[in-house]
């Protein structure tokens, strides 16, 4: 059984709800992460031996490549409850105490976005996890005491994008961390056949490979990416989608072969055409394209730097040979 927290902040709601159904419901049916996946089937059938709550596991990994998926897959796994909330939804202590004492035994209380817990909560959910017992401050000044309440055995499955803002004594508090790495083109062809599937979606080999392709190896938008071109052809074409269709579609959404969208090109034509291909400074280039400087450097770097067409160096942002080749462009020989 699944259930939402009272907190449970509207932000991600909103964000996952059309991924809903296309979620796989058991460990079998997740493609890709194979390494994560081994290990998880072992720690979720030794605790099914032993009859007792999993251990406390933090997931994370660049945004759509599955965290929340697996958090519901272990709970149905464990045919246990699962609660969902967020970093930012627990405001103060109190909410995550209510979210902790309504707990039952095995049940797992599911932190999306955990490294963004107020430091105050933190706290609280360090003996919480460590000694199953929450303590609570009642009065204030010297005659305050503390009253420590008795937890059931509970896991906590905690996602985040970005492990390295989590507190040391937090993370070391989770007692299995797996990182979720971008998929392999086979595995998101796979993913958007089987989406395909499940939407009634009549889509062929070669535009299954084509979205794969331009997907950004993250099955979030691999979906997103089949359901715009499902779009284009029940409006445009015979509900039917085929290589020209797909190519089409993919074209009016400015998406090129590679996965790159306008805003990608912009940031690379800028560089080459203003800067002769770097150096230059991030503050420079968001300055020149008219995009905010953290929109670039979180959503469309990280991409650049994969494919291989940006390099970061001490003096700023260089485009690489591959990126001119990509264009058609032709690097300035300087004299």
């Amino acid at each position: 059984m699944i259930t939402d927290a009272s907190t449970l902040s509207p932000q991600s709601r909103d964000e996952d709800a059309a991924e809903v159904g296309l979620r796989p419901r058991a460990l079998a049916e997740y493609i890709g992460q194979e390494t994560v996946k081994a290990n998880l089937e072992i720690l979720i059938a030794a605790a099914r031996q032993r009859q007792e709550a999993i251990d406390h596991i933090l997931l994370y990994g660049a945004p759509g490549l599955g965290k929340t998926t697996l958090a519901h897959i272990i709970a149905r796994e464990l045919n246990c409850q699962l609660r969902v909330t967020s970093g930012p939804a627990l405001e103060k202590p109190g909410d995550l105490a209510a979210i902790l004492t309504n707990l039952a035994p095995g049940d797992i209380l599911f932190i999306d976005e955990i490294h963004r817990l107020p430091r105050t909560v933190e706290e609280v959910l360090y003996p919480a996890m460590e000694d199953y017992a929450l303590d609570i401050v009642i009065g204030k000044g010297p005659s305050a005491k503390i009253l420590r309440l008795d937890l059931p055995r509970f896991s906590i499955i905690g996602a985040t994008t970005r492990a390295s803002l989590l507190s040391s004594p937090l993370r070391d508090r989770f007692g299995m961390t797996y990182h979720l790495d971008f998929y392999r083109l086979d595995d998101l062809e796979k993913i958007i056949s089987r989406s395909a599937g499940l939407l009634g979606i009549d889509v062929d080999a070669i535009s299954a490979k084509a979205i794969a392709a331009c997907a950004r190896r993250t099955p979030r938008l691999a979906n997103r990416l089949l359901r715009r071109v499902r779009d284009y052809s029940e409006v445009k074409g015979s509900g039917v989608i085929d290589a020209d269709i797909c190519a089409q579609a993919l074209s009016l959404l400015e998406i090129d072969p590679l996965g790159l969208d306008r805003i990608d090109r912009k940031i690379l034509e800028t560089i080459i055409d203003k800067f002769s291909g770097g150096p230059v400074g991030i503050s420079t280039i968001a300055a020149a394209t008219g995009e905010d400087l953290a929109t670039i450097e979180e959503v469309y770097e990280p991409y650049l730097l994969q494919l291989g067409f940006l390099n970061r160096t001490a003096r700023g942002r260089e485009v690489t040979p591959r990126a001119y080749e990509h264009l058609g462009k032709i690097p300035k020989i300087e004299n």
